[in-house]
């Protein structure tokens, strides 16, 4: 009886941790606050997913968490790479900018 009071209110906490995480996913001012975000969600779904196997006595939970911790990961490493690829096209076009007005520059024959 007393380890379903404590798993009761570990979920409970853990929600309220999982909001928080969603919030600062949704609100992130920086993308590698949102990537530690999401990767957190997935971190706490996966505690949230063993409490339920503990507590409902079900084993089968915990392949569906394992399975999941494989899929939250892949997410965060193609959030990773996908932001990667945008930061690498925001560089290469600020450098073209730049190398397109220097050579303006150059062509009116300001030095």
């Amino acid at each position: 009886m007393i380890y379903h009071t404590i798993y009761i209110t570990m979920l409970i906490l853990l929600s309220f941790m999982l909001l928080a995480c969603l919030i600062r996913a949704v609100r992130g001012p920086l993308i590698a606050d949102r990537l530690v975000a999401v990767n957190m969600m997935g971190t706490m779904v996966m505690v949230i997913i063993a409490v339920l196997a503990l507590m409902l006595k079900e084993g089968y939970l915990v392949d569906i968490c394992l399975i999941y911790a494989m899929i939250s990961f892949l997410a965060v490493v193609v959030l990773s790479k996908v932001y990667i690829g945008i930061y690498e096209e925001k560089h290469h076009q600020k450098e073209s900018h730049i190398n397109d007005t220097i050579k303006e520059e150059m062509s009116d024959g300001n030095p």
